[in-house]
């Protein structure tokens, strides 16, 4: 029988954790403590802010948007997680049984997901009426009679109010906690138990989670960041969004594979395991790019104004403030990774594989900063003190709740059915 590997994580490595929640705190308190000092930050010098009927941003507007992307980002990471242990069942896979571990650990990030979503959503509009994140939630742009009636969004009021909405992000959460709670107790009793049992059970509840997933992870693409960019829309924007959630948890797999080998970890994985990550890796980089040419040269081309709105804010609008960034993003997560990984060698060494996939975490970091501070800051978005701040801080939470679950049962699922498949994995 196969011995159980267990991951013990040292003193030292929970404290950094820890201390980088800590130090994301200090940042973002200073960041917010400065910019109260400076005052509201405007996207000019020439009152353009006043002249387009935007009110100058203020620390908290920045503040939540940074809450909100971070959580989106790191959410996904998450949820892809589920997602890709759930790919493998129905897909009857036998290669990934060494790394289905660490695609469990991902969705332990879920609740906590669930919890800050939920609160920075509607503490702003328990407080103060509306949520400056999603211009919808203002009230008064539904008043027929009023100054700032608005019939489109009034038009989409339907789906777009506080109710429903609030309800679509506890039943987005709630399904995906459930399912990921329900595949990891499969999991576990099998490595207790044996047998083909869990392992059937686990197709089944694998195969019912990929149809809610397929529903679910659009309408939260379309909730939580097309729906700021209220006037906008696009057909595919919910592929977009997965695109960008599953490369970005391939990334996370991958690097967290690689960390543990190099730590006398997954004695078991080896080149070929790896091969196909980086295969996976590459592959969706190139999906995504798919995917974002598809969706620009389709808006841009036809050139109507209600479309290409969205994409000339991105491309010289608030004076260049994002030109850079939107073509950033393309280099580091096309460019860099089709070009680095397009050898068969590079796939299956691991110092290349650990440096695409942390510029790939970090470009598609870019990409959700791109898709949302725009609609929310307009040109008065920044990279400062906030922003390292609170990426600091959901960094050391998502690690230290990934690490628990990678802690709370063997890396080696021992009684999988396709555990010795795995071992002797070739390509």
């Amino acid at each position: 029988m196969i011995a159980e590997e267990r991951l013990i994580i040292p003193k030292k490595i929970s404290n950094r954790f820890l201390m980088m929640i800590g130090l994301g705190l200090v940042l973002l308190v200073a960041g917010i403590v400065l910019m109260m000092i400076a005052g509201p930050a405007h996207h000019d010098a020439h009152g353009a802010a006043a002249a387009t009927g935007h009110h100058a941003t203020t620390w908290y507007e920045r503040f939540l948007a940074n809450l909100w992307l971070n959580n989106v980002y790191f959410t996904g990471i998450a949820i892809v997680g589920v997602f890709f242990t759930a790919v493998q069942y129905v897909a009857y896979a036998g290669w990934s049984v060494l790394i289905k571990r660490v695609l469990e650990g991902l969705g332990y990030y879920l609740p906590v997901g669930g919890v800050i979503m939920l609160l920075v959503f509607l503490l702003p509009i328990i407080f103060t009426g509306h949520n400056p994140l999603f211009h919808w939630t203002d009230h008064s742009l539904y008043e027929i009679d009023g100054p700032n009636y608005d019939p489109i969004i009034a038009g989409k009021s339907g789906f777009l109010n506080i109710p429903f909405y609030t309800i679509r992000l506890v039943l987005y959460f709630a399904s995906w906690i459930f399912f990921a709670w329900w595949l990891r107790k499969q999991s576990v009793a099998e490595d207790l138990n044996g047998g083909l049992t869990f392992y059937d059970k686990s197709i089944r509840i694998s195969a019912m989670f990929l149809v809610v997933f397929g529903v679910t992870s659009s309408l939260s693409a379309w909730d939580w960041v097309l729906s700021i960019d209220t006037h906008w829309f696009s057909t595919m924007f919910g592929w977009y969004v997965f695109a960008s959630w599953f490369i970005t948890g391939l990334a996370a797999t991958t690097l967290t594979v690689i960390i543990l080998k190099q730590n006398g970890y997954l004695k078991m994985v080896n080149a070929n395991h790896l091969h196909d990550l980086g295969k996976f890796t590459f592959a969706f980089s190139i999906f995504w790019t798919y995917i974002w040419f598809s969706q620009f040269m389709l808006i841009w081309y036809a050139n109507m104004p209600e479309e290409v709105t969205y994409f000339r804010e991105r491309m010289g609008g608030y004076e260049d403030h994002y030109t850079w960034i939107l073509f950033t993003n393309l280099f580091v997560n096309f460019v860099f990774p089709f070009l680095v990984l397009m050898t068969r060698d590079a796939k299956r060494q691991m110092i290349m594989l650990k440096l695409v996939c942390v510029v790939v975490l970090f470009g598609h970091w870019l990409d959700f900063y791109l898709m949302i501070m725009p609609g929310t800051l307009r040109g008065d978005s920044g990279f400062g003190l906030i922003e390292l701040g609170t990426a600091l801080t959901f960094l050391g939470i998502f690690l230290n709740r990934f690490t628990k679950g990678l802690t709370e049962a063997s890396l080696v699922p021992v009684n999988h059915p396709f555990l010795e498949e795995s071992i002797h994995h070739h390509v």
